[in-house]
Order: C-alpha cells, then sequence, then structure tokens
C-alpha cells in the first residue's frame, strides 16, 4: 500500500469526519457523525487547526488523519503545535502511515517556524507511545498536566 498525504480541505469533510468519529469512539465516546462532521468544519471554516490525512494512492480512500492546533509556548517563547488528533484505521496500521502522519507535521509544524510539537495520548495507548518514542518524543517527567471540563 502507498500512502500519499497531504492537508485536508472542506472537500475532504466527510471523508475525514468518518476516521474522526472512529477516533472519538476509540476514546471512549459516543458515535456521533454529525457532531464530528460540524466540529471538523468548523475548525477547518475558522482556519482554527490543521489537518492532514493519509490516501491509500491505490484505493483513493482516506484511511488516516492527524489534527494540529496552534498554540504558544512561554518557556521557549515561540509558537507550537498541538498534535490533538492521530488516527489510522485498523485495517491499515503497522505499515508506517501514522509515521507518515507524523512526519507531516513535524515538517508542517518547522516550516510555520514553530519551536516545538506537543501531544499527548492514553496512559494505556502502548502503540501510540511507541511510535511518538520513535519519533523522538519524550514522556514530560517535569510536569504534570490537569484538565477541568465543564459541561455544555
Amino acid at each position: 500500500m502507498k500512502v500519499f498525504i497531504r492537508e485536508a480541505t472542506a472537500d475532504d469533510l466527510s471523508r475525514v469526519a468518518v476516521l474522526f468519529d472512529a477516533y472519538r469512539v476509540f476514546y471512549g465516546q459516543t458515535s456521533n457523525p454529525h457532531v464530528a462532521q460540524f466540529y471538523l468544519s468548523e475548525r477547518l471554516r475558522r482556519n482554527e487547526s490543521k489537518i492532514f490525512i493519509a490516501i491509500d494512492t491505490d484505493s483513493h480512500q482516506t484511511i488516516g488523519f492527524t489534527q494540529l492546533y496552534p498554540g504558544f509556548s512561554s518557556l521557549r517563547v515561540g509558537r507550537i503545535w498541538i498534535l490533538e488528533d492521530l488516527f489510522v484505521r485498523s485495517d491499515a496500521r503497522r505499515i508506517g502511515v501514522g509515521d507518515a502522519l507524523i512526519t507531516k507535521a513535524e515538517a508542517f509544524a518547522k516550516e510555520s517556524g514553530a519551536v516545538g510539537v506537543t501531544l499527548s495520548t492514553a496512559v494505556t495507548n502502548a502503540n501510540a507511545q511507541r511510535l511518538y518514542e520513535k519519533h523522538g518524543y519524550e514522556r514530560d517527567t517535569d510536569f504534570l498536566n490537569y484538565s477541568r471540563y465543564f459541561v455544555v
């Protein structure tokens, strides 16, 4: 299988939304394709994130994606990109799709003048941890991350 990585456009929305919904289900959320499509359409419309998609060049199917959000690092005094989402269809895993998506995300970050890329993954997601560590990402041992989510 040959894979081509490119930035997603509004024309890709329905195909990416299917993967985004599957990604959310993977992390314990209830499937909701409508919410997935609306959320991504808003990010693209408002230019609030960058989404890169992996396309199988033989079947022309979208088999993976990553989404990055802009941010800043006060300590590094520069722009960073937060790699918030990375997902590869189960039938396309272990053939380098995740590697290609991370490589594209990092190239984009460097081209944009960012000082780095940050990410997080579930403590139980050992496969993702191995992928990120293979690419030189280091587990944070200096800071604890806290979150508080509000009911909307």
